[in-house]
């Protein structure tokens, strides 16, 4: 065996000699053949759409997926914007020093992070609907009557208490010589924080935060239990008028395309905001 000799920056390690020339080990065999069956599943799948395709099909459900599909981002937008807001205190009190603040900021973000989603769709939509007489005196039986109310307020809670940890991490993520310059300046601590801390917090948080905007579109599926016709609802109610199984396919390609539109623009707003922070353009 030839001897290993570093060219003094980071070189490739060579292969062992077990597996050095093998065109095709077990492990690349496994990975092939793992690729080639995900494969031939699409292409099936494609074939399938192919040969069933039905315009008559297509012209009368087309309107209603493009109308629970707009359903989902109206829902997803709001409570996504309602959650942001929400999770500013939260944020800051989970910093607290204080013990109360700390310890119920602590417990909400504990619950609804360590909840399922569709869990806590239904402890609001069942359980607090039981108590119509109480929401009628306080004036909030409003809220609780409507199932696209419940499913806003739900979902602004749950994605409140994630974008609340992400937004403590990236706070906690800003330099501290960035607030002791601040304060060097003599700067409100109001305006340090949204000129300074916020800003470049917001800048480590926008992959976590793309990555709680795909997980909401997708999850915003569990409203159709509810009687929300959002897109899965719009399936669920076109399969049982056809029973035909391509229409959950149609549904899952529409998340898929909307998923990745939403990844690829993330990307471009990520390189785009972050452009000062490489190297390639020192």
């Amino acid at each position: 065996m030839k001897p290993y000799i570093s060219s003094g920056i980071i070189d490739a390690r060579p292969a062992p000699d077990a597996v050095r020339g093998k065109l095709m080990t077990r492990s690349r065999a496994l990975g092939l053949a793992f690729l080639i069956a995900w494969g031939a599943f699409f292409i099936g799948i494609a074939w399938f759409l192919y040969t069933s395709y039905d315009a008559d099909y297509m012209a009368r459900y087309t309107p209603k997926y493009l109308t629970g599909f707009w359903t989902t981002l109206e829902l997803v937008f709001w409570s996504l914007v309602l959650g942001g807001i929400l999770s500013l205190p939260i944020a800051f009190g989970r910093m607290s020093s204080n013990r109360l603040l700390h310890g119920l900021s602590f417990g909400y973000i504990y619950f609804f992070r360590g909840t399922p989603l569709l869990a806590q769709l239904f402890l609001l939509y069942y359980g607090f609907g039981q108590f119509r007489s109480f929401w009628q005196d306080v004036n909030l039986w409003w809220l609780f009557r409507d199932s696209w109310s419940i499913a806003l307020l739900s979902f602004t809670l749950n994605t409140a208490a994630y974008q609340a940890e992400i937004l403590r991490g990236a706070i906690m993520n800003v330099p501290r010589g960035q607030v002791e310059g601040a304060m060097s300046l003599g700067l409100p601590k109001f305006v340090t924080f949204f000129k300074v801390i916020l800003p470049q917090a917001l800048i480590v948080a926008l992959r976590p935060y793309g990555n709680e905007v795909i997980l909401m579109v997708k999850g915003s599926a569990v409203v159709s239990i509810i009687s929300v016709y959002d897109l899965m609802g719009e399936t669920r109610r076109a399969f049982s008028q056809t029973y035909d199984f391509q229409v959950y396919i149609y549904a899952a390609i529409f998340y898929l395309v909307f998923v990745e539109i939403m990844r690829r623009i993330w990307d471009i707003v990520e390189h785009r905001l972050t452009r000062h922070l490489r190297r390639d353009n020192v």
